[in-house]
């Protein structure tokens, strides 16, 4: 169908988590698996709903340490939904589920509808006395009403006549058990658990977080249709469940229907008085499936007008899915929430559900897109900056210091330690030491404000992050004298394999080229926007962050100093890289196959990856993702290093014998920057970054949540990388690099307000502008300049090379 469905065909227990993740539904301020409505948190299933940026905090005994870890919050599941045959009828009482009578499966069908957000599930079942039963099931999670959920049942039976049995629930008794590497810690967050009944048919389950307090209300009206009074109903509560049964008469090949419409607030909500008579209140008002269904497809049509992209073959209908995801877990709706990028979506409990630099690979789609969204995604590390600052000054820093892992209040949140599930023990994690993550906010508030030109923006909340950040770059830069130089020592880079020198008894490394070329950006970005914005937002930022006389000039002079070692003629990811031992590549391939955890096969070995030359994604190669050729040679130029057109070549072909892809980031990375060098073999690396969670090529990650990341990397891929496309100057600059095996496609964008439509082919560049726009976009080539005024279309051929 064009692309938008995403199907599934047969019952296999073993994919059916995999399956869960990649058919999760969200809406931005709440997320769904898509786990079947009879199923219970199995090994084969995990039903999970989570509410974006509901975090709770417990503290678990580990060896003898007690150790405090924040949490997404699992919250009580709205969709349990189960069904037998009557058991008077003379079934054996049993409620169905796939596990049950798997002989009895004929038919097992699930399709995710992508363009309309819904979920649809066809079985077709025969009980142990011969009976056959169709089911067709659709569920949404509102994307019209973010409060809103709803799933329609339709029982047909083929064969007979009687009565099925079906309950409907709200169930309490959950936890957060999804991520098996997690077993051994706390997982319970809910507690004073209550339900109640609204006549005639809502029933409604109360709870609230531990610690955080954040009291929760779900809601849930089931209705059997065509309407008629069941044979039976049943009220069943308890403390931790709520649910209706209902006893409803079948006649052959007649379909009955059974329509639960959910409402989920908390009080962290805007404008209610409570959660409870907030939530009873909404799911009272809601229409039927179909009114919250017209509502809902309206609300993605909008959606998909805004983020159209076309790219032809299964290419184009995994960056669908891709595209699916990131629209659904940061939605329009999330504008209104304090919520960040979290790294694995809503869609399960990795990472803890915690953000970490992700909103580096996402929001320069949003930018283009929905640039109010990457403001507001902005806004959540704007109201983590005195944490950052508080961070800062407790290790005796000035400026602010962000976290590597975010949740609910701006602290670290980076577990202590961590569970190598190969040889079962908890090793010491020392990735907090990424402080690379302020240069991502630092990049980000600048490029939001080049596609933008959102000044208000970039000259109040961005210049507070902007100018902070470098200060502490600038206060953790330490002059060597023997090196003329700045360094940076104490860091872990992107790479994350390498968290100490070998045998070293502390963690961290000297001068990550990464940390410090980014650094210095940084640095050199504060002090150009300090000299440039105007003399009155400059003085009110002076005021706000105490500037003192003499400091972009430190900035500046800091940015040029700071060092970037080499070795072997290329870029070293870091002081003493290139001192360190070979690995035999081709021997552990051979002995383990699939070695992109290659830390955690080294240390099940007793030994330790930080050994050998060896890097988990891309690091040094970063850069060429972040910044053009030009802007990258502009910066090795302005640190007084020259970085030839070879020598990045020799660099990127280097680190690519050396690196096993044990991040789904890594094929992203290595596809742009190929791309843009030039390489033959960019396309496998876009191959993997497209499979990466559809195809689940980190062997059992995705289950536990999607790559958001990895998934908004790949549109953007598309979108910036194979286009050049920058924005600088008030122009849209193209620098069009297509691949062989993709050089025809298409998308729209927004470029500061203005709406345009640009399309590749082989050998041109059409760009359109819509004739309601009011403004031209004037858009800058390797050799003309051309200015595309509204209701135009411009056909640009493209020199050869």
């Amino acid at each position: 169908m064009d692309g938008w469905e995403w199907t599934y065909e047969g019952y296999d227990p073993r994919e059916e988590r995999l399956r869960e993740a990649l058919c999760t539904l969200s809406n931005g301020y709440f997320a769904t698996r898509g786990a079947a409505p009879e199923t219970e948190a199995s090994p084969a299933h995990y039903p999970g709903t989570y509410a974006a940026g509901l975090y709770n905090r417990l503290t678990s005994s580990l060896a003898g340490r007690r150790l405090p870890h924040e949490e997404i919050v699992n919250l009580p599941n709205w969709l349990p939904l189960r069904f037998r045959i009557h058991p008077d009828e003379g079934a054996t009482g049993e409620w169905f589920t796939p596990d049950l009578h798997p002989e009895g499966l004929l038919r097992y069908h699930q399709e995710l509808d992508l363009r309309r957000g819904v979920l649809n599930r066809e079985v077709r079942f025969r009980d142990p006395h011969g009976r056959h039963l169709n089911i067709r099931q659709s569920r949404l999670v509102s994307m019209a009403d973010p409060h809103l959920a709803a799933l329609r049942t339709e029982f047909t039976a083929e064969d007979w006549s009687g009565s099925i049995e079906v309950e409907s629930a709200i169930d309490g008794l959950v936890g957060n058990t999804g991520v098996a590497r997690y077993r051994d810690l706390a997982s319970h967050h809910l507690t004073r658990m209550g339900t109640g009944v609204e006549e005639p048919d809502v029933v409604w389950l109360r709870c609230r977080t531990s610690t955080s307090d954040v009291r929760i209300v779900l809601a849930a009206r089931t209705r059997a249709t065509p309407q008629g009074p069941p044979e039976a109903t049943h009220d069943r509560l308890t403390d931790f469940r709520a649910a209706q049964r209902m006893i409803l008469p079948l006649t052959p090949e007649e379909p009955l229907a059974v329509e639960k419409v959910v409402a989920l607030h908390t009080s962290r909500d805007q404008a209610i008085v409570g959660p409870l008579p907030a939530a009873l209140e909404r799911v009272r008002a809601a229409p039927d499936f179909e009114g919250v269904l017209a509502d809902h497809a309206a609300a993605w049509a909008r959606l998909w007008r805004r983020a159209d992209l076309q790219v032809p073959g299964e290419p184009g209908h995994v960056l669908r899915v891709h595209m699916f995801h990131l629209l659904q877990t940061l939605s329009p709706h999330s504008a209104d929430l304090d919520v960040g990028v979290p790294a694995r979506g809503l869609h399960g409990e990795a990472y803890r559900g915690h953000v970490f630099w992700d909103e580096l690979f996402v929001l320069p789609y949003l930018n283009l897109h929905f640039p109010e969204l990457s403001r507001a995604l902005m806004g959540y590390r704007h109201r983590r900056l005195p944490a950052a600052l508080r961070a800062a000054a407790e290790a005796g820093r000035e400026g602010a210091m962000y976290p590597w892992q975010s949740g609910s209040d701006g602290g670290e949140e980076t577990p202590e330690v961590h569970l190598n599930p190969r040889s079962g023990r908890w090793l010491p994690d020392n990735s907090r030491l990424q402080h690379h993550v302020g240069s991502a906010v630092a990049y980000n508030v600048w490029r939001y404000g080049q596609a933008t030109g959102d000044t208000e923006f970039t000259h109040t909340r961005g210049a507070e992050m902007l100018t902070q950040i470098a200060r502490f770059w600038a206060a953790i830069s330490e002059f060597d004298r023997n090196e003329g130089r700045y360094r940076i020592r104490g860091v872990v880079g992107p790479d994350e394999y390498h968290e100490a020198y070998p045998d070293a008894e502390r963690a961290g490394l000297d001068d990550n080229a990464y940390t410090n070329v980014m650094a210095s950006w940084t640095l050199a970005r504060a002090a150009e926007l300090v000299r440039t914005m105007p003399v009155s937002r400059r003085a009110e930022l002076v005021d706000r962050v105490g500037l003192s006389e003499g400091e972009p000039e430190r900035w500046d002079e800091v940015s040029r100093l700071l060092r970037v070692p080499f070795h072997q003629g290329v870029v070293s990811q870091f002081d003493g890289y290139g001192e360190l031992a070979e690995l035999d590549w081709d021997g552990y391939r051979r002995r383990y196959g699939d070695i992109r955890r290659l830390d955690r096969l080294l240390e099940s070995e007793g030994d330790s990856v930080n050994r050998y030359q060896a890097s988990k994604q891309a690091d040094v190669l970063m850069l060429g993702y972040l910044l053009t050729p030009g802007e990258l040679t502009e910066q090795f130029a302005r640190m007084g290093y020259e970085l030839t057109e070879e020598q990045w070549r020799c660099t990127v072909d280097y680190y690519l014998r050396r690196t096993s892809h044990g991040s789904t980031l890594s094929g992203v990375v290595h596809a742009w920057v190929l791309a843009r060098a030039r390489h033959a073999d960019a396309w496998s690396f876009v191959k993997e970054a497209l499979a990466s969670d559809v195809a689940d090529i980190q062997g059992g990650t995705t289950a536990e949540g999607i790559h958001l990341g990895a998934m908004a990397g790949t549109l953007d891929l598309v979108q910036r990388g194979l286009t050049g496309l920058r924005s600088e100057e008030g122009a849209l600059w193209l620098d069009p690099s297509p691949l062989p095996q993709l050089q025809e496609f298409g998308f729209s964008l927004r470029h500061r307000g203005v709406g345009l439509r640009l399309r590749m082919r082989p050998g041109q560049l059409w760009i359109g502008v819509p004739p309601w726009e009011t403004s031209p976009v004037r858009v800058v080539l390797a050799d003309r300049t051309v200015e595309v005024a509204p209701g135009e279309d411009t056909a640009l051929r493209l020199s050869e090379g």
